[in-house]
């Protein structure tokens, strides 16, 4: 057992399966008590179960760790609030929230249906904040607290099929910006994490779904060099739990993308080109000025494709 965090008390939702169970024993085997928080259901979110969080619970146990399982749904600001009550309740105190919980349902934009978009959004983007509300009052009144929330490049570049999952993903990075700038004069950090892991939602992906992807040119942007050749859900864990740590007191605000052996610092939105002039500017000024300033090199995501036969 490693001391980084000890005496910490973290929460870590989503953490029965894939990156979030990672997390969970890596922070746990760090020296902090952990409430291991997962719904048990499907990638779609469908269904229930404890057994995903009591097992991850016992294997913190078995290596001399402590932890405690607990089963709400973070699509709802009720279980959001008994997440940190679980804490609370057991260990007294808490120092450190991860928040990884997430389904996918995916769907091209003009089939997807309005249940299919509220649901994602629910437990990815609002289950974020029923998390991070509660635990902030907290953080604030004790002046200090560490807030981790996951992003993903669905969003930060966008990716064909989830417009959902990219709308919230690229929301929890809006979300933490604002965090950070509410309670960061309040000695609590909050970033978060972009990864790239082969986990159940991501292998629950239809190859030819994948394939579609590829060959339309619309594939989302990638983070990954040539040399990353992992994608081991538990690689994520490191960064986390250094972020959570007193080493990372004044990293607040920022998004990292980690897969294998790569952790990147990810820019925040930044004014590429700008035109400016006194005054209103006049369609056809624009008209002739666009192409050669600011759609100058502009890539299009996805070109028109000539109508299959």
């Amino acid at each position: 057992m490693g001391d980084l965090l000890k005496d910490k008390v973290a929460v870590v939702t989503g953490s029965g399966r894939g990156i979030g169970r990672g997390i969970a024993l890596l922070l746990a085997e760090e020296g902090a008590k952990v409430v291991v928080n997962d719904l048990g259901g499907s990638v779609d979110g469908e269904g229930a179960s404890t057994t995903p969080a009591q097992e991850v619970v016992d294997e913190i146990k078995a290596k001399g760790g402590d932890a405690v399982a607990n089963g709400d749904s973070v699509a709802t600001m009720e279980g959001g609030e008994n997440i940190i009550k679980t804490a609370l309740d057991n260990f007294g105190k808490l120092d450190i929230v991860v928040a990884v919980a997430g389904i996918l349902r995916d769907r091209m934009l003009f089939n997807m249906t309005e249940e299919e978009w509220d649901a994602v959004i629910a437990v990815h983007l609002k289950g974020t904040f029923s998390v991070v509300k509660p635990a902030s009052i907290l953080f604030r009144q004790q002046r200090s607290g560490k807030i981790i929330a996951f992003s993903s490049t669905s969003g930060l570049y966008g990716n064909s099929g989830q417009a959902n999952y990219g709308a919230a993903k690229d929301g929890i990075a809006g979300l933490i910006r604002g965090i950070a700038r509410d309670l960061g004069r309040y000695g609590v950090t909050a970033n978060a994490i972009s990864p790239g892991a082969d986990s159940r939602m991501t292998q629950s992906v239809p190859q030819s779904a994948r394939d579609i992807r590829a060959a339309s040119g619309i594939e989302a942007q990638s983070a990954v060099t040539p040399l990353e050749l992992n994608r081991d859900p538990e690689d994520v864990a490191p960064m986390v739990a250094w972020l959570v740590s007193d080493e990372a007191n004044d990293v607040n605000g920022q998004v990292f993308h980690c897969q294998g052996g790569q952790i990147s610092l990810m820019s925040n939105p930044y004014e590429e080109r700008t035109l400016r002039k006194v005054g209103r500017w006049s369609v056809e000024e624009i008209d002739a000025m666009f192409a050669g300033t600011l759609g100058m090199d502009m890539v299009n995501p996805a070109p028109v494709q000539a109508p299959k036969e």
